[in-house]
């Protein structure tokens, strides 16, 4: 693999701390490297993700897609020159579905009033 072929990347986690930095070919994709964060992800953090799809990279102000590569997200205006690229890593754990089914129970109750005046 040519070394020019090679980007130099670190994820920066909510709080402050990083994980790398790693050398990956301008070919691999936004998906490899969430699971290379969320495999590598330190020991005790307060929110750790389950799955790669519980992270989002964010590069140059903008969230990267699954299907892009590397060479994909580069700067706009050119090469960083030899630094490493830093990736803002934010963690977004998957709520689970609640049913949205009704109970009976909960149906608001037309209320009838009988009332008589006397």
């Amino acid at each position: 693999m040519p070394e020019e072929d090679l980007v130099d990347i670190k994820f920066r986690l909510y709080d402050g701390s990083d994980i790398g930095p790693f050398s990956y070919s301008s070919a691999s994709t936004v998906d490899m490297l969430k699971q290379r964060v969320v495999s590598d992800w330190p020991k005790g953090k307060t929110m750790t993700p389950k799955t790669a799809n519980e992270v989002k990279l964010m590069c140059f102000g903008k969230i990267l897609e699954n299907n892009k590569t590397v060479g994909q997200c580069k700067l706009p205006f050119g090469d960083v020159g030899g630094g490493v690229i830093i990736m803002h890593v934010v963690v977004q754990p998957a709520i689970e579905k609640a049913k949205t089914e009704k109970k009976v129970d909960d149906l608001p109750r037309k209320v009838v009033c009988s009332c008589s005046i006397l």
